[in-house]
């Protein structure tokens, strides 16, 4: 007989207060809670005590005081991992190039669980850096076609795009909420951002807001030197309610992030989806990226916004005057871009591709 579908998800750190607020951690998270909706399922993850939790249908478990692989606080493990994947029939790993993902798939190899795997970045020291652990998983899961090129698995035949999604409900328009002519950067404020062009091209008359944890102290105060003159603020600590309200009354949302900073240090990897330009077009909002990395999948240039060139300044402005002076025209780029996310990049949709593959490698 068939055991009932149950599938556990693994990451090193949970999102919210009590961990970590980054995009890798939220996107694991609601993957996980809109995935209860239609099996059961459960998050495991680590922190400094145990504990559980229930989020609507979804279990959450975390496993407190595990050792850090070489003191590295994004590669947490303890053995008690293996109690939690013993009633799992898929284990889904977030973060392949951390130690607990490599000995969960062992595990899975040798009790023989569907395991697979989904790359959000960052890792810390593993097996994986000396020899390749691929072929551990039954498939990869990237969240861009640029993720599975990147690492190297256009070819691979157990690789799969499954995008990412937005809570459309949440991130919704509103017609009570005026537009007020913004130019809305939302991130971690740090060099690959590219937010040092944002301030740079923004006319002086343009309102620019640039919510965010600042990461690099020494590069916030040089964006605020260049802001000088210029109609530009800087919010840090808002919450969701305050995100979706600057999503709504923005003119656009400004991601100009690059592979090579203002201070000459390179990042391959700078996105690899987009998850802020997904939350304000989900708003109605349209979006001006650069033609870097998976952007160019999430904005269709001229139809939903702009991609531009990567540290061009000047291109950056002749965008954003463009949607100033094209008031209509940039209300019909926000509809389109609602139109694309409610087609391509939510939940539902994410959660329907990932069960799809997870039956596929039974």
């Amino acid at each position: 007989m068939t055991r009932p579908l149950h599938v556990v998800h693994t990451v090193p750190a949970l999102f919210g207060t009590d961990g970590v607020v980054g995009g890798a951690e939220r996107y694991v998270l609601e993957l996980a809670r809109y995935m209860a909706r239609q099996v059961s399922t459960t998050l495991v993850t680590f922190g400094e005590r145990d504990r559980e939790e229930q989020d609507g249908d979804l279990t959450i478990k975390v496993l407190g005081g595990p050792m850090y692989v070489r003191g590295q606080k994004s590669n947490p493990f303890t053995m008690r991992m293996f109690g939690e994947l013993r009633n799992a029939t898929v284990v889904h790993c977030h973060q392949q190039h951390v130690l607990a993902s490599s000995m969960a798939a062992l595990y899975c190899r040798f009790t023989k669980r569907r395991v697979f795997t989904t790359d959000l970045g960052g890792g810390g020291w593993d097996i994986s850096a000396y020899i390749s652990t691929d072929r551990w998983y039954r498939g990869h899961l990237h969240i861009s076609e640029y993720s599975r090129t990147v690492f190297g698995h256009e070819r691979n035949n157990r690789a799969h795009v499954i995008l990412g999604g937005v809570d459309t409900d949440k991130f919704s328009p509103d017609s009570n909420v005026q537009r007020d002519g913004t130019a809305l950067f939302v991130g971690r404020i740090l060099p690959h951002k590219g937010v040092n062009d944002l301030v740079e091209g923004a006319p002086d008359d343009l309102p620019v807001e640039i919510i965010g944890q600042e990461v690099d102290r020494s590069y916030r105060q040089s964006l605020a030197t260049a802001a000088e003159g210029k109609q530009v603020t800087f919010r840090h600590g808002c919450d969701d309610a305050d995100l979706v309200h600057a999503y709504r009354r923005a003119m656009c949302v400004v991601l100009p992030s690059v592979y090579k900073t203002v201070y000459g240090t390179e990042t391959r990897v700078p996105e690899l989806l987009g998850q802020t330009l997904l939350e304000g077009m989900a708003c109605g909002t349209p979006s001006i990226c650069t033609d870097v990395a998976s952007m160019p999948e999430v904005v269709e240039d001229g139809v939903t916004g702009f991609v531009v060139p990567p540290n061009d300044s000047n291109a950056l402005r002749e965008k954003l005057e463009w949607l100033r002076d094209h008031p209509h025209e940039t209300v019909e780029m926000g509809r389109a871009a609602r139109e694309r996310v409610l087609d391509k990049f939510t939940w539902p949709a994410v959660v329907d591709r990932c069960l799809d593959i997870y039956s596929s490698h039974s």
